[in-house]
């Protein structure tokens, strides 16, 4: 299955983080941008969750598929880079000032790209 595939609309996902001392944070995020088919990302603000990928690269992100029952994938990622400028975070900016509201949209304010390193089913 292409990566692209796993995340119908109207799904959503939990990114797990852990900072250098392995203390973790978990945050609802929406579904991720397909870079390519080892590449996701997805639009940070200035909180735990980036804080914690600048100590610690590695993280896991858990989608529920828009679905009855108990359907979507975790996956485990590494971070490649991040970003604060580009046309992806302008996009990103956009659609949440859409979905979400204008000051959502002025909180992102980062670009985390990830390798995908695993993909398993929920169940």
């Amino acid at each position: 299955m292409r990566l692209a595939e796993l995340f119908p609309e109207g799904g959503r996902g939990v990114i797990g983080t852990a900072d250098g001392n392995g203390v973790v944070n978990l945050a609802v995020f929406a579904i991720p941008h397909v870079i390519d088919e080892q590449t996701l990302a997805w639009g940070f603000s200035e909180g735990r969750s980036i804080a914690n990928l600048r100590q610690n690269p590695h993280a896991s992100y858990l989608y529920l598929a828009p679905s009855r029952g108990y359907s979507g994938w975790r996956l485990t990622l590494t971070l490649k880079e991040e970003t604060g400028e580009g046309e992806l975070l302008a996009a990103i900016k956009e659609q949440t000032a859409r979905v979400a509201s204008p000051q959502a949209s002025a909180a992102v304010t980062r670009v985390a790209y990830f390798k995908v390193d695993e993909v398993r089913p929920l169940m």
